[in-house]
């Protein structure tokens, strides 16, 4: 009887935690954290639903943040009176406040993780860059624009932000770790829009234009934006994203300063959204675990459209249809 290996040209491989590609479906690998062997199962739109998590220490709107579902972070925002420089982190079930940011802003862009982060740019529209070591806030390199509401994906050391306001704009910047240098603009002027990816390769999603909500889903490959596809409910932007290119999770939208806040979220493969189950509380200008994947991550604060200001969090877990547990004998 052939073995694994024979059918398949290579053996089982262990990996650390399950991945977020579509060039795993039908792959066997072993969790090395879990202490499972594991497939993931082709095809299909995530079937995954929100669940309430911890709330946050601060209830605020246009707050920036990145991480995974259990490691996520959230700083500055704003709390219904001022700008804030409150920073909090999540261990998977509750927030604790750690180091302040240095400047109070809000609409600017997370990224990177709990113990190594950037937080860029902000408003009212600023270019103040600081960077988070595991303790402290230190300001760094400008952005070349002072722009606030822009996209923003990557890590402390490979970041891109894209568009924002004011004025709308298409300008997009990379970050080296050391400066930011302008790149390529994106296709279509907007602001309040949503990035997902850690790598060279990132997505734009939705966002105002000059003329109203953009459903427009743009991607980059390290030099240059293709629009790749629109999403199905056209929105006011404000909305936040998790994933990569080729898997990736958009929700919510709206905020305070738009016609409503919506609980929608839509599901992308790598070539079509697809609208999956919606978030409890409708929110924009909320703050997502950008790192996380299309089947792991959390959606935190926001604006509620009561109106209010929003601590909820929520998470979103889909493993019934990405991974399936083996079960060996």
């Amino acid at each position: 009887m052939a073995n694994y290996k024979e059918l398949e040209g290579f053996g089982v491989q262990t990996l650390a935690t399950d991945p977020d590609s579509p060039g795993w479906v039908g792959s066997i690998f072993y969790n090395s954290t879990s202490g499972t062997f594991k497939t993931v199962k082709p095809g299909g739109v995530t079937a995954g639903t929100w669940a309430s998590g911890g709330n946050l220490n601060t209830a605020r709107r246009a707050l920036g943040g990145d991480g995974t579902q259990t490691t996520a972070w959230v700083v500055s925002g704003y709390d219904g009176v001022s700008p804030s420089v409150a920073h909090e982190q999540y261990n998977g079930s509750a927030w604790t406040e750690v180091g302040d940011l240095n400047t109070a802003r809000y609409g600017g862009q997370g990224m990177g993780t709990q113990t190594a982060a950037i937080y860029a740019a902000g408003g009212p529209a600023v270019n103040i860059t600081e960077s988070w070591n595991g303790s402290a806030w230190t300001e760094v390199a400008d952005q070349t624009s002072s722009v606030n509401y822009r996209s923003g994906a990557g890590t402390q050391t490979d970041a891109l932000t894209a568009g924002g306001q004011p004025p709308v704009t298409v300008n997009a910047e990379t970050w080296n770790g050391t400066s930011w240098t302008e790149v390529n603009n994106l296709n279509t002027a907007r602001f309040g829009l949503a990035g997902a990816g850690t790598g060279p390769s990132n997505l734009a999603i939705c966002g105002i234009t000059p003329a109203g909500a953009s459903t427009n889903t743009e991607s980059w490959n390290g030099s240059a934006w293709t629009e790749v596809g629109t999403l199905n409910s056209g929105r006011f932007g404000y909305l936040a994203a998790a994933g990569n290119v080729s898997l990736a999770l958009a929700f919510g939208g709206g905020g305070v300063n738009a016609p409503a806040s919506y609980a929608l979220t839509e599901y992308w493969d790598g070539s079509t959204w697809t609208e999956v189950n919606d978030m409890s509380t409708a929110r924009g200008e909320l703050s997502g675990a950008r790192s996380g994947t299309s089947s792991l991550t959390l959606a935190a604060g926001g604006a509620t459209p009561s109106p209010g200001i929003s601590s909820l969090t929520e998470e979103w877990l889909a493993p019934d249809v990405v991974i399936n547990t083996l079960t060996t004998s």
